[in-house]
């Protein structure tokens, strides 16, 4: 917890201010702040100031960053993907102590402070993945916050024993439940879904289930949560990630089951995929659906892209959904900060006085043009503390 003067920024690109960081927390916004004796001053020069990026799904445990380029010649299917990914891990090293601190690192000199990790678990590595990425979590939390979802990858039901190591998982710390595609993956929907938020009920957590069915599958799945939710009184602790039903065209399809997000606070997030249909962002935040974002997979087995900045992923997000307008833009940044923070259920989180002093300062005019440009010049707070300066990190990666 750090103390820190920022001078001449301008919050959202409003007018120029000072910003006094006090214990890790901003404790004034307002020009001309006389530094308290001993407190640093960081000359913002007129640089714009963000809440710190969320990145909101990710996959810190399996990232090829900083190892040597990986030939992807992988089959098309989403079982070709999983099994490929987890019959050739260790061959790769991909230790994943070494790789979440590395992607962590990449992701922090972007401007992001927060992020919700999928971990692989199941019956070949069992608690690997998670106890390297909760080592790392304890070791970097002075540059990042770190969420982590219990995520059968490989399947729940049709590898025996995964179950149970969710459920370890679950009892070692992890925050989020996870869950995989019921229908596609698992053919066995009501079982998968039961185990799921059994898992939730067990242990008073979350829910966070990948859901890539498409159509009327992907529709039949989400009534099934949505029923589960219901029943079990998780209004508000349920995310639907991908959520690809949601871009099919046929509106008899799709507006119950938005109806149904908005009776049950049940958030969304999205990457803004490129190749598949896509929630539609603007219809949502509109209606009060909780928005979030991702980069998924950053340069795994699975996909060369990525590199971890949740600005591009705002830029993304605002091509996918065909956002030319400021204001749209600006919405695209909230998808990549505040929303995020909301499914996060992040403390304590914003530029105001009360708001624990994470955040980015980019050069540009106006929210749009640094969405845009993406400048390299970025500084980035964490918890007071200047943590990357110019795409430099003040902790440096293994």
């Amino acid at each position: 917890m750090a103390d820190l003067l920022l001078r001449n920024v301008r919050p959202y690109a409003g007018p120029a201010t000072d910003i006094l960081i006090a214990g890790g927390r901003i404790a004034r916004i307002e020009p001309d702040i006389a530094p308290p004796a001993g407190t640093p001053v960081e000359d913002g020069d007129g640089a714009i100031a963000l809440p710190g990026l969320v990145e909101a799904h990710t996959h810190l445990d399996k990232t090829l960053w900083g190892l040597p380029w990986y030939r992807n010649e992988v089959g098309p299917g989403l079982l070709d993907k999983i099994d490929n990914e987890r019959m050739n891990k260790r061959r790769l090293g991909i230790d994943p102590y070494r790789q979440s601190a590395r992607q962590t690192v990449q992701s922090s000199v972007k401007g992001s402070t927060h992020i919700r990790s999928h971990v692989d678990i199941d019956t070949d590595h069992g608690m690997w993945g998670v106890e390297g990425v909760m080592t790392m979590r304890d070791e970097y939390r002075d540059i990042m916050d770190i969420e982590i979802v219990a995520f059968p990858q490989s399947g729940l039901l049709r590898r025996p024993g995964t179950l149970e190591l969710l459920d370890e998982a679950m009892r070692l710390g992890a925050e989020v439940v996870g869950g995989l595609d019921p229908c596609a993956i698992d053919r066995d929907p009501k079982g998968h879904l039961d185990a799921v938020f059994a898992l939730c009920q067990r242990h008073g957590k979350p829910l966070d289930i990948h859901l890539h069915e498409p159509g009327e599958m992907g529709a039949f799945s989400m009534d099934l949560i949505f029923e589960r939710t219901r029943a079990l009184g998780m209004k508000g602790k349920v995310t639907i990630s991908h959520a690809f039903c949601l871009g099919a065209p046929d509106a008899a399809l799709v507006d119950p089951l938005v109806a149904q997000l908005i009776e049950l606070d049940v958030a969304i997030m999205t990457t803004a995929p490129a190749s598949r249909p896509a929630p539609p962002v603007k219809r949502l935040l509109d209606a009060g659906v909780r928005v979030c974002a991702g980069s998924d997979g950053i340069r795994d087995t699975w996909s060369p892209y990525g590199n971890g900045d949740m600005l591009e992923r705002a830029m993304l997000v605002g091509l996918r959904n065909n956002f030319r307008r400021d204001d749209e833009l600006r919405l695209a940044l909230d998808v990549c900060t505040v929303e995020g923070a909301k499914v996060m259920e992040v403390d304590n989180y914003g530029l105001h006085v009360g708001a624990a002093a994470d955040m980015l300062l980019t050069p540009g005019e106006t929210v749009a043009e640094a969405i845009v440009t993406r400048s390299h010049k970025r500084r980035v707070v964490k918890r007071g503390a200047i943590v990357a300066r110019d795409g430099v990190p003040m902790r440096p990666a293994p």
